[in-house]
């Protein structure tokens, strides 16, 4: 498993780095490398030149700013698990990374590249998904925010142009809601074969805000909208029936690991649990 042939040029601005992106066409953005490497490893991602983002300074930080939560683009998947800020004012964010792959993934891979790769089982678009976040993109004719749910546009595919690199993402604070993240781990990769983000706010015994976040099912993370729309409202006893629309309209994904049949099942138990959890385990 050797790649093909590359250039590599290891900036120290971001401005040097948009130069760099926008000067080819085939260049590729090099974060943690552990979704892309092994790619190019396998010759499924050919790029001619790699911008080595890792030496620029000012983009790994999680910062409060008022009702959001900042997370530049290359904060690692530990420093997200471990931030005392997130943990008391969004902990979903936490929840999830600490089970994203192993130890050296985790210490190694950023949100940004993860968010930027798009795998169609990786962990955190489910959860920005889930949380409304905004992700901030830079180019050299400046900068633009582009909200989760309309980021995902397919498999490994994005909103993001080809000359944008991820600077941040925002996340409202959620500490006045429950949350939950619920995972089936692939065995080989740690991949999730399903896993599932919630967000949920109860007033007076019923529903009043819901957020679902699903990845691993579909070509690409999505919003199980159908089960937040048939619980809006509802008491927590709607749970159990509301998840068999987990996968509604999507092409749910097939491979020797799980059938279709069983990710969907996989999804609506999934489903059910983080719901559940989140609501307080007041769903029986």
């Amino acid at each position: 498993m050797i790649p093909a042939n590359f250039d590599y040029e290891s900036p120290r601005t971001l401005s040097e780095a948009l130069e760099l992106l926008a000067s080819r066409e085939d260049a590729k953005i090099l974060a943690g490398g552990h979704s892309l490497l092994p790619a190019m490893k396998l010759r499924l991602a050919q790029p001619a030149l790699l911008v080595d983002i890792g030496r620029i300074g000012g983009l790994s930080y999680v910062r409060e700013s008022g009702e959001h939560i900042r997370i530049g683009a290359m904060t690692t998947h530990a420093e997200i698990a471990s931030s005392k800020v997130l943990q008391r004012f969004s902990p979903l964010l936490p929840q999830a990374a600490c089970q994203i792959g192993d130890m050296q993934v985790r210490n190694c891979g950023t949100i940004g590249g993860s968010l930027a790769q798009a795998h169609p089982a990786a962990d955190y678009p489910a959860v920005v998904l889930a949380l409304d976040a905004e992700i901030v993109v830079a180019s050299r004719t400046g900068e633009r925010e582009i909200p989760a749910r309309e980021f995902f546009t397919g498999m490994f595919s994005t909103e993001l142009h080809p000359h944008e690199i991820i600077t941040e993402i925002r996340v409202p604070r959620t500490d006045d809601q429950g949350i939950a993240y619920k995972k089936h781990h692939h065995p080989a990769s740690g991949y999730a074969v399903v896993g599932v983000a919630v967000r949920l706010k109860l007033s007076v015994g019923k529903i009043d805000t819901v957020a679902i976040g699903i990845t691993g099912v579909g070509q690409n993370a999505y919003r199980a909208t159908a089960v937040e729309n048939a619980l809006r409202g509802k008491p927590v006893a709607a749970i159990r029936e509301a998840t068999a629309h987990v996968a509604k309209n999507v092409e749910v994904l097939s491979d020797n690991y799980a059938s279709s049949d069983y990710r969907q099942h996989l999804a609506a138990v999934l489903t059910r649990r983080a719901l559940e959890q989140a609501a307080g385990g007041r769903a029986k």
